[in-house]
């Protein structure tokens, strides 16, 4: 079985805000400040709809028999088109579980909106049953399939949902690391997309730790096995050798001693 654990880090939409309230000619720092205006004025808040969040963003860890990594798609003078084609193309090729906190919610509907506006096919990802019956009862898109487990949704019995920050925290993992979702747009103008990547990066990484958990409690995995992929988590990240990963690493809860297990089939290797 392969897992894709993703999240997305977005900013506003500055070129359809441009078309949509009639602002060209102003700066993208000007248009940005007058949709969160009228926003605000709308709903109360400035957190924008969906179709107007650009993804600068998607980060993953992707867990196959053979291997685990963590990455960020495409490098820093990637398009969005490129980023999201990335994305899918990975999907389409592994075919696998997607794991994400508040992906049904949050990022896969961005996902979607983007995808149509830069012309992208992802046939796999839209299949229901009616090509492959395997699909039919367990699909990415149907709430209540395994196929994409939203994670903050099925802990809350599909209720109010708790930030990831604050479950990671609670649970020993290290939760927001040196940035969070509201200063990826003035990071971003400061030329910070590397430091974005790294947050977002991070923030899947705590994902999959909760998930790793989530997988004890219903009883997937055994605390020997819990224990072998929390080690293989550290060794990988290890691997690396880049600084946020460090970071990462040093507030982690350090392995009990005869927890860890066989790990024989140790991990490299990149998403695709």
């Amino acid at each position: 079985m392969n897992l894709l654990i993703f999240d997305i880090e977005t900013i506003p939409d500055v070129d359809s805000g441009k078309k949509l309230y009639d602002l060209e000619g102003l700066s993208d720092a000007d248009v940005a400040n007058a949709m969160f205006l009228l926003r605000r004025e709308k709903v109360g808040n400035d957190f924008l709809p969906h179709h107007l969040q650009k993804i600068v963003a998607i980060s993953v860890v992707i867990k196959t028999p053979q291997k685990l990594a963590v990455k960020s798609l495409g490098d820093l003078d990637s398009t969005e088109a490129e980023i999201i084609e990335l994305f899918y193309k990975g999907i389409e090729h592994y075919k696998p579980i997607l794991i994400s906190w508040n992906g049904g919610g949050f990022d896969l509907p961005v996902l979607h909106y983007r995808a149509l506006l830069h012309k992208i096919s992802a046939p796999h990802y839209w299949e229901n049953g009616q090509e492959d019956p395997s699909f039919k009862f367990n699909n990415y898109l149907s709430r209540y399939h395994e196929r994409h487990t939203d994670l903050m949704d099925v802990l809350a019995s599909y209720g109010r949902g708790v930030p990831l920050d604050e479950l990671a925290t609670m649970l020993g993992f290290p939760g927001k690391m040196g940035m969070s979702g509201d200063k990826v747009w003035e990071a971003y103008q400061a030329g910070g997309l590397a430091k974005i990547r790294n947050y977002c990066e991070t923030d899947v990484l705590n994902t999959y730790l909760v998930y790793l958990r989530y997988q004890l409690f219903r009883g997937r995995l055994s605390p020997e096995q819990l224990a072998r992929e929390e080690q293989l988590v550290r060794e990988t990240l290890a691997q690396e050798d880049k600084p946020h990963f460090g970071e990462f690493l040093g507030t982690i809860p350090p392995l009990k001693k005869g927890g860890r297990g066989d790990l024989s089939d140790g991990c490299t290797g990149a998403f695709i």
